[in-house]
């Protein structure tokens, strides 16, 4: 297929390679011009560059791929553009209403769009193992599977407009939350003087165990190939995490569905970027607990 792909950043580059892997030619953009280049270059001859979002929207491209960093962003891309007879699909993590703006707008205008935002981080981004939560119409869905399938393993259609974002904001507010209990746990047994690897394990075979204690546990050194183990370096940024949980608490509050250990989450994850401590992965929110 001749597809758009707009944002090469962490996550849209890796996932624009694994279309180009798959054989898709691409048009494609970024604010950063050495994050097209790249692309192009990787490309072998089936990419080439754009110098607008609304250039690829006219290439006559059959579908177009965003992974942006805010609503505005998707808002500027598909609200201003010509997108009549083009597939759209969104892979940034945005509130659903907003979603389902933009997808009403989109088919007003002769387009159809779902919502596609991915969980499995800049490994499974190079990996080609993302999970896909898809909003829209099913049968759209169902032809553009194989799509997803180029940058993706597990692909889960989740219903109407929308759902994939109300599908991101949830399980991100659970992540969230989950992370700050595991740093609050596992800074507690060490501080009684329990050994940290030991203390994990048995979590991790017990009630409190959970996926940021068994696969990406805060505390440095249990876990090799995480961040806590090279400096909360890399990973899922604390301010992506604010972002999200700031996400997951303003549809709360529009579908007036009380959140109030997310809002609590929020709270401390905003703490800790006024620390300027915004870069460091979300899992270093343990330092908030820890003397080091």
């Amino acid at each position: 297929m001749k597809l758009g792909f707009i944002g090469l950043g962490n996550m849209g580059a890796p996932m624009a390679r694994n279309l180009l892997k798959a054989e898709h030619e691409l048009i494609v953009f970024d604010v950063i011009q050495s994050n097209v280049d790249a692309l192009v270059q990787a490309g072998e001859g089936r990419a080439s560059a754009a110098n607008t979002p609304a250039a690829i929207l006219q290439a006559g491209v059959q579908a177009v791929v965003t992974m942006l960093p805010a609503a505005q962003h998707v808002k500027s891309v598909y609200l201003g553009g010509n997108v009549k007879d083009v597939v759209l699909i969104d892979s940034s993590t945005i509130d659903p209403m907003s979603a389902r703006e933009v997808a009403k707008a989109a088919a007003e205008k002769g387009a159809l769009m779902l919502d596609a935002p991915v969980s499995g981080g800049t490994g499974g981004a190079e990996a080609g193992t993302l999970t896909f939560m898809v909003g829209g119409d099913e049968g759209l869905f169902n032809r553009t599977k194989p799509l997803f399938q180029s940058m993706g393993k597990n692909i889960v259609y989740c219903g109407g407009s929308g759902n994939g974002q109300v599908a991101k904001v949830a399980n991100n507010m659970l992540l969230g939350i989950s992370m700050i209990g595991t740093a609050e746990a596992m800074a507690l047994g060490v501080s009684l003087g329990m050994d940290a690897k030991v203390l994990a394990g048995i979590i991790n075979t017990s009630s409190g165990r959970c996926w940021s204690s068994d696969t990406y546990n805060p505390y440095p050194g249990v876990l090799e190939n995480v961040p806590a183990s090279r400096g909360y370096i890399g990973g899922f940024g604390s301010d992506l995490m604010l972002k999200d949980l700031g996400l997951a608490t303003e549809a709360a509050k529009l579908s007036r569905q009380p959140v109030p250990l997310g809002s609590l989450a929020q709270q401390i994850y905003q703490t800790f970027s006024l620390q300027g401590n915004g870069g460091l992965d979300f899992s270093a929110i343990i330092k908030l607990f820890t003397k080091s």
